[in-house]
C-alpha cells in the first residue's frame, strides 16, 4: 500500500514538473510581444492599423464569422504609440494591444506589438495575444507586396506562438 502510494505521488509530481517545464517556456503571464519591420513610412503603418481597429469594431456574427476579427477598440495615438483592446466573441475576455513606431533606414518603419491578458491569472491563451495583433497587421494588409517585410518573435516572449492559429483566435 506504501509502495503505490508513494508511486502515485511519483506520477503526480512528474506531472506537475512536466506541465510546469512546458509552460515555463513562456512569459509568465499570457502576452505577446512581435517586432517588425515594414518598407513604408511609420504615420502609414499607423494610419493603416488605426483603420484597421476601427473597422473591426462591431460585433456581428457576419464580421467576427468563427474567428476573432471584431470586437477592437481603438483607444489613443501618439506619434510613437496606438493603444486599444481586443475583446473575444465567445468569453468576452478583454485584451490590451499596443503598437509602438520607430524610423528605420530608407523610408522604413520599426513596429513593436504587444497584447496581453487583462484577466490577472491568465497564463496561457491558445495564441490569441500573438493573433490580437498579427491579425490586424495582415487585416491592413502591411505585409503584402512590401520587400522590406519582416516579423521577429518567439515562444519566449508570445504566449504559445508556435502553436496558435489566427483563423480561430
Amino acid at each position: 500500500m506504501v509502495i503505490l502510494s508513494v508511486s502515485v505521488l511519483a506520477i503526480a509530481l512528474s506531472a506537475i514538473t512536466l506541465s510546469f517545464v512546458s509552460v515555463s517556456s513562456y512569459p509568465l503571464h499570457a502576452s505577446c510581444r512581435v517586432d517588425w519591420t515594414f518598407g513604408k513610412p511609420c504615420d502609414e503603418v499607423q494610419t493603416a492599423l488605426v483603420n484597421q481597429m476601427q473597422k473591426w469594431n462591431m460585433d456581428t456574427q457576419d464580421l467576427c464569422g468563427t474567428g476573432q476579427k471584431c470586437l477592437y477598440q481603438y483607444l489613443t495615438s501618439s506619434p510613437t504609440k496606438i493603444t486599444g483592446t481586443h475583446t473575444t466573441p465567445v468569453k468576452r475576455y478583454v485584451d490590451d494591444v499596443s503598437f509602438t513606431f520607430a524610423p528605420g533606414p530608407d523610408n522604413s518603419c520599426k513596429v513593436q506589438g504587444f497584447s496581453t491578458s487583462q484577466t490577472w491569472y491568465a497564463i496561457l491563451d491558445y495564441g490569441t495575444n500573438y493573433c490580437n495583433i498579427k491579425n490586424l497587421v495582415e487585416g491592413a494588409k502591411l505585409g503584402i507586396n512590401d520587400s522590406k517585410y519582416n516579423e521577429n518573435t518567439s515562444d519566449s516572449v508570445c504566449t504559445q506562438y508556435s502553436s496558435a492559429n489566427c483563423e480561430v483566435y
